[in-house]
This record gives structure tokens, sequence and C-alpha cells, in this order.
């Protein structure tokens, strides 16, 4: 029976919580050590879901991806996410963990119940102790990279996303990988890189590799490759860790200036469609459910007021409402709609209406009775 004994460290502050265990595995026959790495929020939000991310190569692998996520997350431009790396470092684990057979090309041996180790038992750990949103990444480095695309091989992969940093690929591995992706009927996000000062036998293949990806035209494959310049074996690493998960939370990231002047503001019409579906995309592609941000509303607002297209802030109003119905927001938007209209009146009654709700953003209580006064004043008395 599995289970989970703590054995290194324990850590829990205001920005992380890190903790290494032995995880008692029945398909291995042995512990093996991971690390959990939980998000900053974990204990404020226990109804929140998040991304899974794990690493292969856990024991390096796992402090420069557990940073970079939690910076992004700091600024918002990532979602925050649960980081379980597998430490491999022992005994050449990471070696006997990627076994495969030279001649089909799949795990086998130990490599195999590694596969089914990660599949049967380490995500459905996670899983059922954790409250995990329906999107699972996968992270390694050289021959676990080349392992992870394994878990391609299935009609129906388990991992959402891919990040295979200078893989040593498996026999025939680069045209297997892009005939699976080529057939896929769920949307994938696959990442690899590798640098010009990178490991020559591995070079060919790699590259090989992303020439066939890059003709697979299935619209469900979100794919990236770098080949950086000046990078080593291992320098590639740090390179390619943000150009990774930003190329995955693409759609995650707040808007901002550029996407506003040159994909909204340019609009003729449509400006909280683009909002709506911007959302809707990020739920359906990457499984999170989040509210829309106060600044996105804004940026909306914004391309609203800019191309006078005052009626669809009713329609703002009512996303508004949706998100955050405590809030003076919806009635703000109502109050800006009527003011930008030339009904004053009606802008009195809906900014009254706001300074009476929680105050939201930069909208304050004071600043909707200043509003609201001022449309009085414009509003003509019998």
């Amino acid at each position: 029976m599995k289970k989970l004994i703590l054995i290194l460290l324990f850590s829990i502050s205001a920005f992380s919580q890190k903790t290494a265990m032995a995880f008692d595995s029945e398909v291995l026959g042995e512990s093996r050590e991971i690390i959990i790495g939980l998000p900053p929020s974990f204990a404020k939000n226990p109804n929140k879901k998040y991304p899974i991310l794990i690493l292969l190569d856990g024991d390096y692998l796992f402090d420069p991806f557990y940073g970079t996520l939690n910076y992004g997350a700091y600024w918002d431009d990532l979602p925050e996410t649960i980081v379980v790396g597998i430490s491999q470092n022992k005994n050449n684990e990471r070696f006997d963990d990627s076994t495969y057979d030279e001649a089909d090309g799949v795990p086998s041996g130990k490599g195999a119940k590694f596969f089914e180790f990660i599949g049967t038992e380490l995500l459905p750990y996670i899983e059922k102790k954790y409250p995990v949103a329906p999107f699972r990444m996968i992270a390694g480095h050289d021959i676990t990279a080349g392992f992870l695309n394994f878990f391609l091989y299935k009609d129906n992969p388990i991992f959402n996303a891919y990040i295979s940093l200078s893989p040593e690929l498996a026999p025939d591995m680069e045209n297997r990988i892009p005939e699976q992706l080529s057939k896929l009927k769920q949307p994938i996000y696959y990442y690899q890189s590798n640098g010009d000062g990178d490991i020559k036998k591995l070079q060919a293949a790699i590259n090989k590799l992303d020439t066939n990806i890059k003709q697979v035209t299935n619209p469900l494959l979100n794919y990236k490759f770098d080949n950086f310049k000046g990078a080593s074996h291992y320098s590639l690493v740090l390179y390619s860790i943000p150009n990774a998960l930003y190329q995955f939370f693409d759609t995650y990231k707040p808007i901002s200036s550029t996407e506003y002047s040159q994909k909204i503001a340019v609009l003729q019409s449509g400006y909280v469609d683009y909002l709506t579906n911007k959302y809707d995309v990020l739920s359906k592609n990457l499984g999170l459910k989040i509210a829309i941000r106060v600044n996105d509303f804004k940026a909306i607002e914004a391309a609203i007021l800019k191309n006078k297209a005052y009626a669809e802030l009713e329609k703002l109003a009512e996303i508004a409402n949706k998100n955050y119905p405590k809030s003076m927001l919806a009635d703000y938007e109502l109050g800006l709609m009527y003011e930008k209209m030339g009904d004053p009146k009606k802008a009195a009654k809906r900014y009254q209406s706001a300074s009476q709700l929680e105050e939201i953003g930069d909208l304050s209580k004071d600043s909707m009775m200043e509003k609201y006064d001022d449309m009085i004043s414009q509003t003509p008395q019998k």
C-alpha cells in the first residue's frame, strides 16, 4: 500500500510551500523521493484549482521551474501551479527509469514500470490529495525529455503539455511523434529546445523532429521550438523554462498594452465578445476558470469609449454582474453608458446605486457620488 513519509524538509513561507517526501511505489517495488511545491495562495484558497507540472529530473529542474512559476504568478502572468518533481539522481535512476526497447522504441523493463508509476500511482495521488485543474504538464531534460514523449504514443495522452529540453530521442521518435500529433483529438501544447553549443549527437534527431512537427497541420497542436545561440546542453534549460511556460499560458496573461492597441482598439465592434472569448479559451484549453480581471474590464471599457460604441457598455455590465455581483462595477458601467448617450438622469440613478455596493478596483463610493452629483447638475429641472 502506498504511503507518503516526510523525510527531508518542510518549509512554509509567505511565498512558497515545498516538501520533499518518500513515495512507496507498488509498481516500482521501491520508495522514490518526490518534491511537491504548492502555490503561494494554497492555504488561503482551499477551493481554487491549480494546473499540475510533473518534473522528471526533479533534483535539478525543480527550483528553476518553481521559481519561474512563482515569479510569473506574482505578476499574474502565469497561473499558480502545483509542481511535483521526481528525484532521479540516485544510483543513475534517470537512466534506468528511461529504459526502452531498442527494437520497437517503447519503454521496457524499469522504463515501462516508471511509465506506469507516473500514470497510475503518482498522478492519481496528487489529484486526490490536492485541488487540481484538468491541465497536466510534464518536463524533462535529455534522456528524460526523450522519455516523456512516450506519453504521446497513446491515442488519448494523459498530459496536455510537454516540455522537452534537448531530448535524447528513442529510435524513430522523430517520425512517430509528428504522426501522433497529426491525429490529435484534444489540444496539445508541445515545446522543445536545444542550443548551438548542445551535444552534437543529439542535434540531428532534434532538428529532424522539429522539421517533421512543423509539417503537422492539426489546429489542436500548439508547438514551439527554440534553438538558442551560445547555449550549452545545460544553460539552455534556463533559457527554455520561461519560454515554454509563457507559450503554454499565453492566453492566461492579462490584456497588455500591445494586445489592447493591436487587437482590441482596432476592432469595429465586438469588444465584449473579445473579452468573453479570451476567458472561454482559458477555460476550454487550460481548464482554468477565473473571474475576469478588473483591469481587463477597464481595457474593454477604454476601447468602447475610444470607438464610441457606447451600447456595448450594457453588455459589459451584464458580464460584470456575473463576475462581481456584489460590486459596483455593473452599475458603474450602466451609468457610464447613460452618461455617454446623453441621459444624465438615468446615469445619476445608476451611479447612486453603485455607491451603495462594494468598491472594486479604482471605483470607490466617493467617486460614484461625485459622478452622481455631476449628473444631477446636468439633469434638466422641472
